[in-house]
């Protein structure tokens, strides 16, 4: 399914930040989507995944918050440069990899710079249902998106803008102060999302009660070397350390149908013969990974040696 939106405004309040409002063309509902959902929306020849920072109830509207990344995949630029209120963009339905747990007696929300993107959306949803939540947010001063949002939906939220030295050591404070059954969310950038995730292990939290997102796949590590197998034609490809299984399919001769290379469009997805999938991406639900039976072939690795695909 295809969604057809169009923008109806754009906010560069923030330097370096510009917010879009999406609505459908004729004014129609668009699809709810859970906290935490991005949208992955066709820009040019590229298709980029963005958090949903409105309410998923009953939307009217979609917006998201793009920050400009000069020397990335080209996306950030567009949206900067080349989109204009009344442009139609083509999208895919909401999807989330970042959900609150439902079960959770309270919610620790950690955000960084435009990491707040998400948050926002879980602070929506708590505040409607009446979730106990508390907020960090770290940012460099005079470029931090939705700080208003924040204060809005979580009055208690602390500002956090005295560098990252300061930023862990409230973290660890708030970590060791934290009841039970309470659930951490980090976003940000991917040193920051490492040093949560390592402070919250190192201070006894269990991983079942760590939850993180990352942006695209320039967070991703190079992964282990691993060899891939062709079902139909019976050769087999060394998938090198940094490379990704695409690129190793295609240097090898092979078409993947692909799209996006970020792991957000669905379009290079690849059928599993045989093997554990390392997923990675941000298109397949929890069911779908944890089945085994497919993967995306630009961000996905193998959790083994070797693995083989239907193709």
């Amino acid at each position: 399914m295809t969604l057809r939106l169009v923008v109806t405004a754009l906010d560069d309040s923030v330097p370096g930040i510009r917010s879009i409002t999406l609505a459908d063309p004729a004014g129609a509902e668009l699809p709810g989507f859970v906290p935490g959902s991005h949208l992955a929306i066709t820009l040019g020849d590229r298709t980029n995944a963005y958090s949903l920072t409105g309410d998923g109830l009953a939307p009217s509207t979609y917006t998201i918050s793009v920050l400009r990344v000069a020397d990335g995949a080209g996306g950030s630029v567009f949206v900067h440069d080349r989109l204009a209120a009344g442009d139609l963009v083509a999208a895919r339905p909401p999807r989330s990899a970042f959900p609150p747990v439902a079960r959770a007696t309270r919610h620790l929300l950690v955000a960084g710079g435009i990491g707040v993107t998400p948050i926002v959306s879980h602070l929506r949803a708590a505040r409607r249902w009446g979730r106990e939540t508390q907020v960090l947010y770290a940012f460099r001063e005079g470029h931090a998106a939705h700080v208003d949002d924040v204060l809005e939906l979580a009055p208690d939220a602390e500002l956090l803008v005295d560098g990252p030295d300061a930023f862990m050591d409230r973290l660890e404070k708030v970590l060791v102060d934290q009841p039970l059954g309470t659930h951490l969310y980090v976003c940000g950038p991917g040193a920051m999302i490492d040093a949560v995730v390592s402070a919250a292990a190192a201070t006894g939290w269990p991983a079942s009660r760590v939850h993180l997102e990352r942006f695209g796949t320039d967070a991703l590590a190079p992964g282990d070397p691993f060899t891939v197998r062709l079902a139909k034609s019976g050769i087999t490809v060394d998938v090198p350390s940094g490379t990704s299984l695409l690129e190793a399919l295609e240097g090898a001769g092979v078409t993947v149908p692909n799209l996006c290379r970020q792991g957000v469009c669905g379009e290079c997805r690849i059928q599993v013969g045989a093997g554990t999938p390392l997923h990675r991406d941000l298109f397949l639900s929890d069911e779908e990974k944890a089945s085994g039976s497919t993967l995306m072939a630009c961000v996905s690795r193998s959790e083994g040696p070797t693995l083989e695909v239907l193709l």
